[in-house]
């Protein structure tokens, strides 16, 4: 069924955080998909290494992302 993988710097999220997203993730899909879906739905979350992420031409690190959960 339904696979979900979303991308993460690594270090940003506490194993606890990562395991909440999941669930909500999860959730949020099968309140649109409905119950026999959700329970079908698979969430990964890949961690990637820091630097090896870019956006808008910029080399992220997970101190950068760090500052941005900061501010809210």
């Amino acid at each position: 069924m339904p696979a979900i993988d979303i991308q993460v710097l690594e270090g940003v999220f506490s194993d606890e955080e990562k395991a909440e997203i999941i669930r909500k993730v999860t959730d949020a899909f099968g309140d649109v998909a409905g119950k026999t879906i959700r329970a079908g739905t698979s969430v990964r979350i890949h961690e990637v290494k820091s630097g090896s992420w870019g956006y808008a031409g910029n080399v992220l690190t997970t101190a950068d992302a760090k500052a941005m959960r900061d501010r809210g």
